[in-house]
């Protein structure tokens, strides 16, 4: 059980780096060294704000997400990507941008969770 929550927690944090790799390379501006630990901490950091910051962000902003039928969650998707660039001291992003990234990590993490969901059934 462990494992596979470790396995887990690994491949969402190896996506998220290639999607902030990805998100940043596109859309940021990096203030100093461009290095791979810079896309390391960030895909670390999103992962991180993802699975503590965002359920609670989405409990609290629930009758939001059903008065609008969902669309409010871009929102809130697009205040994690913000919260993960304004955590890491080197990376800057103006608000379409994180936008923008927010459709990127969105996509890869549903592709974690499809991935996630099709192992657990075997």
């Amino acid at each position: 059980m462990i494992k596979h929550q470790l396995a887990g927690f690994l491949l969402r944090w190896a996506l998220s780096t290639l999607g902030m790799w990805i998100s940043i390379s596109l859309f940021g501006t990096i203030i100093g060294d461009y290095s791979v630990a810079l896309f390391i901490l960030a895909g670390l950091i999103f992962s991180l704000v993802n699975s503590i910051v965002r359920p609670l962000a989405t409990v609290f902003t629930l009758p939001l997400i059903l008065l609008t039928m969902g669309l409010f969650t871009i929102l809130i998707n697009t205040a994690m990507v913000a919260l993960t660039i304004w955590l890491i001291p080197e990376v800057t992003m103006d608000f379409w941008g994180a936008v923008l990234s927010s459709i990127i990590m969105s996509i890869a993490n549903g592709l974690v969770n499809f991935w996630l969901t099709a192992y657990n059934k075997e």
